[in-house]
């Protein structure tokens, strides 16, 4: 089963917290026992798991991200954008989380981010379970 979630970004940087949609397909799947896997098929955006209760976490990864990866650098992608396509290789798009009893096994403070590096735009972000 692949679900696919709409993502519709406002800034350039931005991490959109989709922890509460990757959890109704897990819900809406009836699996018991398996793998939920969370892919991003574009080259200037990511998902990433990490804090979800303090927004500081986000805006010091993405001012962090920002610092060291500019979007106006010696780059020669004639798109202007290697600096999404650079922050998308470092953060990764992909991501698996075991379920469990029907449950994504997150940590208490852990949270689903998808990251957009080029934004503002319409993403989609692909939801895969497999299982029991």
């Amino acid at each position: 089963m692949i679900k696919t979630i709409k993502v519709k970004t406002n800034t350039r940087t931005e991490f959109v917290n989709i922890t509460s949609h990757v959890r109704k397909i897990v819900d809406e799947s009836g699996t018991k026992s398996g793998i939920c896997y969370i892919y991003v098929p574009h080259t200037t955006a990511a998902v990433t798991i990490n804090e979800g209760a303090d927004p500081a976490v986000v805006r010091d990864m993405t001012s962090t991200l920002n610092e060291h990866f500019p979007q106006r650098a010696d780059y020669h992608h004639m798109e202007g954008n290697s600096d999404a396509h650079i922050k998308t290789s470092l953060v990764g798009s992909s991501e698996t989380i075991i379920i469990e009893n029907n449950k994504l096994q997150l940590g208490t403070w852990q949270a689903i981010y998808f990251c957009e590096f080029d934004g503002p735009r319409d993403r989609t972000v692909h939801v895969k379970i497999m299982g029991e």
